[in-house]
């Protein structure tokens, strides 16, 4: 009886010590926009999230895609909604700090249209190539794309997307020239690699890591900056090309002037639904690196990689679309 009042005495000086707005929130369904089709990582990361947060809240969360424009569409729609905490967006590296860059023009202004709220994740892209190719390492990789300038074909997921600069990034860390191939999808990319179009790719681990596993391609390493605990035998990019660090993330925004308290209260309630096992657990098998971190942290993510792609987009040349 003791542990229980003392448990219930806490609860209630936690809801006290709330300003009013959180302690009456939520009184209606919470809103989560996804700005990709179902199935996407951020889909299943909603779905995922979305019940333990009415578990904790008493209000349903409903998943709302709208996909188009490589994440912006949802995003503007997003920006364009009350600030009242009814409204959730996911948010991730392509569409809040590279696209600004990669894209005459976007509906949406990443550093003033939101607040963050919980950044969930990072996720890391891995390198493969088709077995016939003469490089077992990034290193090799690198060697060959010296020495063959232009030669070396690289497949990505589009012109301009996330892992298009990863490999630009790369590139210019380690000085060589290649040939980009854009596709459609992982699905292709994975397919074309298989087949021999292309020497080599950089993509999601998910896509690439049913044919790594039966052989018909050969992973060269992570983009991550050190090992993935899950995988301790595959190397990362940085033990070839010492510095660096190609990671994307995503997480959890509002349109800015979302009140503080509730920003605050739906950043504890999300990090404490990703730490239990049964959300934890199918998240890192997937590929992701869970972050638990505060909004402060986030809205420094996403400052610093917006000037970091923007520069790298200008080293390279890039011509917004």
């Amino acid at each position: 009886m003791r542990i229980a009042s003392a448990t219930v005495i806490a609860a209630v000086l936690i809801v006290a010590a709330l300003p009013a707005s959180a302690q009456n929130y939520p009184v209606k369904p919470i809103r989560v926009i996804i700005p990709f089709p179902p199935g996407n990582t951020g889909d299943i990361v909603a779905r995922l999230v979305g019940p333990k947060l009415t578990e904790r809240h008493g209000q349903p969360v409903l998943v709302d895609n709208r996909p188009g424009a490589a994440g912006q569409l949802g995003l503007e729609i997003a920006a364009k909604a009350p600030a009242d905490g009814y409204t959730l967006a996911f948010g991730q590296g392509g569409n809040l700090v590279v696209a600004p860059h990669t894209y005459k023009k976007i509906g949406y202004d990443p550093l003033k249209d939101f607040t963050p709220v919980a950044l969930i994740a990072t996720n890391y892209l891995a390198i493969a190539v088709h077995p016939s190719v003469p490089f077992k390492t990034a290193k090799d990789l690198i060697t060959y794309a010296r020495s063959n300038p232009g030669k070396l074909t690289v497949g990505t997921n589009g012109e301009g997307g996330f892992p298009h600069l990863a490999f630009e990034d790369f590139r210019l860390q380690a000085g060589f020239k290649y040939l980009h191939v854009p596709y459609k999808g992982s699905a292709q990319i994975a397919g074309e690699l298989m087949g021999g179009q292309i020497d080599a790719a950089i993509d999601g681990f998910t896509g690439l890591a049913p044919h790594v596993k039966s052989g018909r391609l050969r992973l060269l390493g992570f983009t991550n900056p050190t090992r993935v605990a899950l995988y301790p035998d595959v190397p990362v990019v940085a033990e070839s090309l010492p510095g660096y660090d190609s990671r994307g993330w995503f997480g959890f925004i509002a349109p800015t002037g979302t009140p503080r308290d509730i920003v605050t209260l739906l950043n504890r309630s999300i990090n404490d639904a990703i730490a239990l096992p049964e959300l934890r657990d199918p998240l890192q098998l997937g590929g992701l690196i869970l972050a638990r971190e505060s909004p402060e942290f986030f809205g420094e993510v996403i400052r610093r990689d917006f000037a970091r792609y923007g520069k790298l987009a200008r080293d390279i040349g890039f011509q917004p679309q």
